[in-house]
């Protein structure tokens, strides 16, 4: 058992066991569930939380956190929805101007954590803050997104082996294979897992831990306007009152996912297992339908727990296998 708790592929492999297990267990108990289609759901409702999920585990694999992706979200959407309405901007200048203010936000975050010695916590609380704030100034109601480059992603289905998804499912899919081959197979993934490792090691071996640090969170920051797109696409709207509270599913999707609070260790592939897990309990809830919503959440932090306490005994294996340092030899007498 210890040897199975000190494998770097453990949770990993609890994760998709646990998928695999759940989607078994509702196939059986639900007509339809098993189907393809519900399956390509999961992918489809989920793209823009897989993208927020996968800058969160950049953030988290260094030992940080990111509390604004959820309101950089909601800034996308707004900033998207009034440049394409009252400004009139083309589709393409839109996306990409969201996209380099989403990285600049992040960027400048990080330069706050680094520079300053302040703690990821408090802010990108503040930045959850002052972007939740800015789009209440851009307008307090809804904006209709009709522009016809949206209103066509939105509505374009990509068959797939007698179903479909949707183009933003591809984006979603082309962004974890990007983030798979940053983190395990570049300097700056390597340098990332050091940071989360130990911060002061890395130093010592002359990592640029500044630099990469204001990237992690300038790649966080992206991928949260990346997903506000992707949302854009899904709910042809911009709202301040969009995804509230997605930054917490990001993290509890990163952690079922197998990567540790701490830092220094996971996988960013495991995060594709922690967002279908959570997109599984809701629609396995909704299969159901005699059970309220608010079973996902319960759902989801007895989950959260579990995986804690997994990572916590993980940790303990790691430490009581670790060799003890050899003891100084006794300095000799003077004659």
């Amino acid at each position: 058992m210890k040897k199975l708790l000190a494998s770097p592929y453990f949770t990993s492999l609890v994760t998709v066991a646990l998928l695999l297990l759940m989607f078994g267990a509702g196939s059986a108990a639900y007509t339809g569930l098993g189907s393809l289609q519900v399956v390509l759901n999961l992918l489809i409702d989920n793209a823009f939380l897989l993208v927020i999920a996968i800058g969160m585990t950049f953030v988290i694999l260094s030992g940080g956190i990111d509390l604004s992706v959820g309101s950089v979200l909601a800034l996308t959407t707004m900033m998207s929805a009034w440049l394409l309405h009252a400004a009139h901007w083309p589709p393409l200048l839109v996306i990409a101007t969201v996209l380099a203010i989403g990285a600049l936000f992040g960027a400048a975050m990080g330069a706050l954590i680094h520079y300053f010695k302040l703690q990821p916590f408090i802010v990108t609380l503040s930045g959850m803050f002052l972007a939740r704030g800015l789009c209440y100034l851009i307008s307090i109601n809804s904006i209709t997104i009709d522009d016809p480059l949206y209103v066509a992603m939105s509505q374009t289905r990509l068959e797939f082996w007698g179903a479909f998804i949707s183009p933003s499912v591809v984006i979603a899919l082309a962004t974890l294979a990007v983030a798979i081959y940053m983190a395990h197979y570049t300097r700056f993934g390597r340098a990332i897992y050091a940071i989360g490792g130990n911060e002061q090691s890395a130093l010592l071996m002359g990592l640029p831990v500044g630099r990469t640090k204001v990237l992690i969170y300038a790649f966080s920051g992206f991928c949260a306007a990346l997903a506000g797109v992707l949302f854009s696409f899904y709910m042809l709207s911009g709202y301040g009152l969009h995804a509230q509270g997605t930054e917490l599913d990001a993290i509890a999707a990163v952690v079922i996912g197998g990567t540790l609070l701490t830092g220094g260790y996971g996988y960013v592939a495991g995060t594709l297992s922690g967002v279908l897990i959570l997109g599984l309990i809701q629609t396995l809830i909704a299969f159901d339908g005699t059970l309220s919503s608010w079973w996902t959440k319960i759902v989801i932090g007895a989950l959260l727990f579990v995986f804690c306490l997994v990572q916590r005994l993980m940790a303990i294996s790691a430490t009581r296998r670790a060799p003890a340092a050899p003891a100084s030899a006794p300095s000799p007498l003077p004659a």
